[in-house]
């Protein structure tokens, strides 16, 4: 009431002229009405999506918008855009409870109950008799009801009028996720029992809202279905904001940071993760004294990528120790260039010239990125550090990780240095080679990393091999 406050002294003629106006541009026709939920400035992928729900007679949309990008307050203020100028009569609204369905309709209800601006526009909604928490029909005829996973759909008419909006929200759980039997029942549940509830001849909507958190989920059903596959992530795939109207860069980091990197690319990325497919724990121990090490490899992927990943920057500083490979150190986060240099000065500055460092990165990257980028930035904060250029042609990186990392993890020597277990750039190690699987999208940059420092661990333990080997034979022709 407070927050859609009304001009009593317009007149009828400019009333219908300003709702006319409003009508014809959906956008400022959601924040005039609805103030509350409409503050921030939408991104082009809301204004892309209401265009193709309000253009579209019979439409089918799956909604896999990350948390905080508004997916469930931009499909009611579309539906109720949609009823109060006559496109809409029948409302169908569908959670994984009953409860949960009736938290979801809880917003419509208060607004056609509430908002001064529909009722001084489009009449008082709420009716005297059909006006409960899960199902009311208001004064112009158009039924809402709210229903969870397996309550019959059936008998929901607004008089003459069959279902017409069908909202699916938050079905998938957690639980039922893990039981492929439960989906499998809960998705033939909507094609059987739901889906026919809308007339055949008659327009129709289909808007299914929820994260994708699992790899088989009702959602990912949809989505085979479904005209438009909408996957909207918290970061876009230049590594930004998808919102920034609303969500800042610190915004996103300051949560991120609060949460396991599985639970980030399950809730903010819709990439499920399967935890212990290939690596099914990493290993933790006291490691010796950098001076015991004859030399290390700090292995650097700058994951400089034009894909959809949003690749993190990794920087790995490895050392063998007898028969293990010991990762000391690490820096693992998406950021700039100028995050990662200071990452390879913090780096350095642990080691602090008590052995030797081999500084190393792809070759790739090396000519126009690293040269230019990464080395003006160290020069930039003082420092110098000479990074040579790894080139040798790769295998594939998933295989090359599994074949090289895994027997060592799984044979114990692979070691994470126990004193850095608590920094989020380890823990972020750690929970990249957990998340590991063959065709995942999960991101694989500081293994990729680690198998690049094993690498060169190698190759210059067998220079040193040949060396002394060469001197024996040399010396044995003297003789």
């Amino acid at each position: 009431m407070q927050s859609t406050f009304v001009d009593v002294n317009e007149s009828s003629i400019d009333q219908r002229k300003r709702m006319d106006k409003l009508e014809a541009n959906p956008e400022d026709w959601f924040k005039y009405y609805f103030p509350k939920f409409a503050y921030a400035e939408p991104a082009a992928f809301h204004k892309a999506a209401t265009k193709r729900v309000l253009s579209n007679p019979r439409w089918y949309e799956v909604r896999a918008w990350s948390r905080e990008l508004a997916k469930s307050t931009r499909t009611m203020m579309e539906v109720l855009y949609m009823t109060m100028t006559g496109k809409r009569f029948n409302v169908l609204l569908i959670s994984n409870s009953g409860d949960n369905a009736e938290r979801l309709l809880k917003p419509y209800k208060i607004n056609l109950e509430a908002n001064q601006r529909l009722i001084n526009d489009y009449g008082k909604q709420q009716s005297i008799n059909d006006w409960s928490s899960t199902e009311f029909v208001t004064k112009a005829g158009v039924a809402f009801r709210a229903i969870g996973a397996g309550q019959s759909p059936r008998g929901s008419r607004a008089e003459e009028k069959r279902i017409d909006t069908i909202l699916v929200d938050d079905f998938d759980t957690d639980e039922e996720c893990r039981n492929p039997k439960i989906v499998k029942q809960k998705w033939e549940w909507l094609e059987q029992a739901v889906m026919p509830t809308v007339s055949i001849s008659g327009e129709y909507t289909f808007i299914f809202c929820g994260n994708i958190i699992a790899k088989y989920c009702c959602i990912t059903e949809a989505a085979k279905k479904a005209k438009k596959v909408d996957i909207i992530n918290i970061r876009d795939a230049n590594g930004k904001s998808s919102w920034p109207q609303k969500n800042s860069e610190q915004d996103i980091e300051d949560i991120l940071s609060l949460i396991s990197y599985i639970s980030q690319q399950k809730e903010y990325f819709n990439n499920p993760i399967t935890k212990g497919t290939v690596f099914e724990e990493m290993h933790y121990k006291r490691l010796p004294a950098v001076t015991a090490y004859k030399f290390l490899v700090c292995y650097i992927d700058l994951s400089y990528k034009s894909t959809a990943k949003n690749d993190y920057k990794a920087a790995v500083l490895m050392g063998k120790w007898k028969e293990e490979y010991h990762v000391l150190k690490c820096f693992i986060k998406q950021g700039t260039t100028r995050a990662l240099a200071a990452g390879l000065i913090d780096i350095k500055n642990y080691v602090a010239g008590r052995t030797a460092i081999y500084w190393y990165a792809e070759e790739n990257f090396i000519q126009d990125i690293i040269l230019k980028e990464l080395h003006g930035d160290i020069s930039d904060l003082k420092e110098t550090i000479s990074i040579s250029g790894d080139n040798r042609k790769k295998p594939e990186k998933f295989h090359r990780i599994e074949s090289t990392l895994e027997p060592l993890n799984a044979k114990g020597k692979l070691w994470l240095n126990e004193a850095e277990q608590d920094n989020p750039s380890m823990q972020t190690l750690d929970e990249q080679f957990t998340a590991l699987e063959p065709g995942s999208k999960t991101h694989d940059d500081g293994p990729d990393a680690c198998e690049g420092a094993k690498h060169i661990v190698d190759t210059k333990n067998y220079s040193e091999v040949g060396m002394h080997l060469g001197a024996r034979q040399s010396n044995s022709k003297r003789f």
